[in-house]
């Protein structure tokens, strides 16, 4: 892949960026990049191996522990989801699948709908932040919001669907969220510096996440105080070339299951992409997206499978990250075109 250093270098100058720029092919790193503060007021200068939330980035994680648990015969994809939720949840329609969730075609209401003029600076959160450490912590949160449309009739991103998935595989393993994803996903794929960061206790390498591209606000009380289902996970540049690698390789979960996963099932124009479950997928080539935005995340990672090609931005602003994110995603396009 040929990078522009000099593009990449306006890109940088011209968005009010702070965070890790990587392009890995294979084994080696041909391009890095740092810029800002993993904490502004202490001046502490971002390093390539900071540990950055990527917001909806990690859905991959949930996505590929579901299917963990499909191989091992404990979910099937066609499987109604009721019979696990029992009382909980009423509204979310008694023909809704494991697959409808995973592909966000389930038409249950979403307790964070983009579509209805939400923004990352606004507080969402009906319910105390630090009470959120468990998926079934969130069930106030799912409660409420009525089916939008019958399951299977059509796309429409829901972080809901995400946050039913993590109960499910609670339910399902007899554990809590986090550790199924630590067993089934983080530790196979060798992630040793990926994992779901308590937001009011980060460790000297996390970076903070910034609501605005300047000030200290920071997004703490924006968000659940662990990631979970729907995001929020913390992971570095390198983790993330690791863990396509390892996925790729089967070493997660099996080649059949990747190729389910990666599939694509669903033209999404308003992004300029497709969608399979739990990854987006270039519009044309065989190019693997994970993609975040949050309060304090502006995220990407580009893969390109034909040359384990991997392009990363993680920034830690809202905003900030998303020019860069734009140029380099021209890049991707002329090499795959």
């Amino acid at each position: 892949m040929d990078i522009d250093a000099r593009a990449l270098d306006d890109a940088l100058a011209d968005a009010s960026f702070s965070g890790v720029v990587t392009v890995d092919v294979g084994d080696r790193r041909i391009l890095e990049r740092t810029e800002g503060y993993l904490n502004r007021p202490l001046q502490v200068p971002m390093t390539a191996d900071t540990q950055i939330a990527v917001a909806s980035g990690s859905k991959a994680f949930t996505a590929v522990a579901v299917m963990r648990l499909v191989e091992d015969g404990a979910l099937r994809l066609d499987q109604q989801v009721r019979a696990l939720l029992g009382e909980d949840l009423p509204l979310v329609d008694d023909a809704v699948t494991v697959e409808h969730l995973l592909g966000h075609t389930s038409g249950i209401g979403d307790y964070l709908d983009e579509d209805s003029g939400w923004e990352a600076p606004d507080y969402v959160l009906t319910v105390p932040p630090h009470t959120l450490t468990t998926a079934a912590a969130f069930l106030p949160l799912l409660e409420g919001h009525p089916q939008k449309f019958a399951p299977g009739e059509r796309f429409s991103y829901c972080n809901s669907g995400y946050m039913v998935l993590a109960l499910l595989l609670e339910r399902v393993a007899g554990e809590g969220y986090h550790d199924v994803v630590r067993r089934l996903v983080l530790a196979p794929a060798g992630l040793e510096a990926t994992d779901f960061l308590p937001l009011n206790a980060l460790p000297a390498g996390a970076a903070t996440g910034y609501v605005h591209d300047d000030g200290d606000l920071t997004n703490t009380l924006h968000l659940p105080v662990l990631g979970n289902g729907d995001g929020g996970a913390f992971t570095t540049a390198a983790d993330l070339h690791r863990f396509w690698c390892a996925l790729l390789d089967g070493r997660v979960v099996s080649p059949e299951s990747v190729e389910t996963l990666t599939r694509p099932r669903h033209d999404v124009p308003e992004e300029d992409m497709r969608y399979g479950l739990g990854f987006w997928l270039h519009r044309t080539a065989d190019v693997l997206v994970l993609e975040g935005y949050d309060a304090g995340a502006s995220f990407r990672s580009t893969h390109v499978v034909g040359s384990r090609t991997t392009v990363s931005v993680l920034g830690n602003t809202s905003e900030g990250a998303w020019p860069v994110i734009a140029a380099l995603a021209e890049v991707v396009d002329a090499s795959v075109a």
